[in-house]
């Protein structure tokens, strides 16, 4: 057992400080209530702004390749699904003029 399966057992209450199973599983009103205390929304835009600053950004270069992907993904997926619809159109077609 890892430490963290260790740590979210004992949280839990399966698994007593030392590792060995507990004997019982703590009711609701034995475990303490954690409370999270409400911010503010200038905080949380505060907070908002300093794990946006810890992202990863993709450069121009970058950017202009996936997207030059993508558009070319997408133009192609629209001819095949296109040209496969038209073809069994066509195919349903031929057989029921006979």
């Amino acid at each position: 057992m890892n430490r963290e399966t260790k740590r979210l057992l004992q949280r839990q209450g399966q698994v007593g400080a030392d590792g060995t199973a507990a004997s019982r599983r703590p009711s609701a009103a034995d475990m303490p209530r954690r409370r999270r205390e409400r911010v503010g929304v200038s905080q949380y835009f505060r907070e908002v702004r300093e794990e946006m600053r810890q992202v990863s950004w993709p450069s121009r270069p970058e950017v202009q390749n996936y997207t030059a992907v993508v558009v070319v993904v997408l133009v192609f997926m629209t001819v095949l699904i296109f040209g496969l619809g038209f073809a069994l159109s066509k195919f349903v077609t031929f057989l029921f003029q006979k």
